[in-house]
């Protein structure tokens, strides 16, 4: 498993990763990007437990989605059912994630925004948005922009399918797909392409 995952994570967090892998073994699956979620944390039918993650996802975000679905797990084994991201599952992200706060892990700009972002880790990355602009400078992103930065009305591309920026949900913006006139929901820090301004 480890060796699996080693080209999607930074080399100086392997060790670390395999030390929970070898206290918590679980099937860890790695796929195709997903416009929601970054990772989840669920049990098959056959009532085993897997991650996903999705594989787009740079090394510094690929790992801080593996420690928070990993997070999941160990809050399963120990209480079962409880919130999804409750206390529990909060502490336990936190525990998990303090050995990885280091320089040899992490570039010095993400350091202090992490910190900042686990004295209260919210259910997504994505809510924190200074610490999701940080870690975008390290996709590979060249020619997207970020739906935040759209002005209202805004259209781009996204997965081949044009778009229309509108209002904002509490934390996501409602975007009407051209085509089929059905509005999605999209993370302020998606990235997608645009096509033109409308003032």
């Amino acid at each position: 498993m480890i060796q699996k995952l080693s080209k999607y994570i930074p080399e100086n967090a392997l060790i670390l990763v395999q030390e929970i892998l070898e206290e918590h073994p679980l099937v860890i699956k790695i796929v195709k990007e997903r416009a929601t979620k970054h990772g989840d944390f669920k049990r098959t039918i056959d009532s085993k437990v897997e991650i996903t993650i999705n594989n787009n996802l740079n090394q510094y975000h690929f790992l801080i989605t593996l420690i928070h679905e990993l997070a999941h797990f160990v809050t399963f084994k120990k209480y079962k059912r409880i919130k999804p991201h409750g206390i529990e599952w909060k502490r336990n992200f936190q525990h998990l994630m303090l050995p990885f706060l280091n320089p040899e892990i992490f570039p010095e700009d993400l350091l202090p925004l992490l910190a900042n972002y686990l004295i209260n880790p919210k259910a997504s990355t994505g809510s924190d948005v200074n610490l999701m602009q940080a870690l975008n400078k390290y996709d590979d992103n060249s020619g997207k922009s970020f739906i935040f930065e759209l002005p209202h009305g805004s259209m781009f591309l996204f997965k081949n399918k044009i778009y229309k920026k509108g209002n904002i949900r509490r934390t996501r913006y409602e975007c009407v797909e051209m085509k089929s006139k059905k509005t999605y929901l999209f993370n302020k820090n998606a990235a997608v392409e645009i096509i033109e301004h409308n003032e």
